[in-house]
């Protein structure tokens, strides 16, 4: 089947990652075919859901590309897990690693451009106090100290 030429490319990334997926959770060990290559399958979808989504409401976007990058987070873990017990050989590893950090770039792209390129400040609780810490910026000028 065709691509649209219209749709976005973070959709279009995580759509090959979905079927690239789904053709390496065939060869996944019977025991964990069921388990972690659903889940597997279960939270790329997951993702894809909430892109298509907020592609079309906008008044929920920006909660839904919260939602797709924790759940985008989550999958990395769980692409993590596979190769830790031997499901994904590690090249195949590398190249999922390489799709999701692709989308997540795309993703954040998506998010920042919500925000009109703003930095984000926010204030973390000081422990035992009660208190609220001076403001933490991030952005694409802050770096780590």
């Amino acid at each position: 089947m065709p691509k649209a030429d219209t749709e976005l490319v973070v959709i279009d990334k995580t759509h090959e990652l979905l079927v690239w997926t789904l053709k390496h959770i065939e060869k996944f060990p019977r025991n964990h075919r069921y388990g972690l290559g659903l889940r597997l399958e279960q939270r790329i979808t997951e993702v894809l859901e909430l892109l298509l989504c907020a592609k079309y409401q906008a008044t929920e976007r920006p909660k839904l590309l919260q939602q797709a990058n924790l759940a985008l987070e989550l999958l990395r873990f769980q692409i993590r897990a596979a190769k830790d017990v031997k499901c994904l050989p590690i090249e195949s590893y590398g190249s999922a690693s390489r799709f999701v950090n692709e989308i997540g770039k795309l993703l954040g792209a998506w998010i920042k451009q919500l925000h009109g390129g703003q930095r984000e400040t926010t204030r973390q609780p000081v422990a035992g106090t009660g208190q609220l810490s001076q403001p933490i910026v991030r952005g694409p000028t802050s770096r780590p100290r």
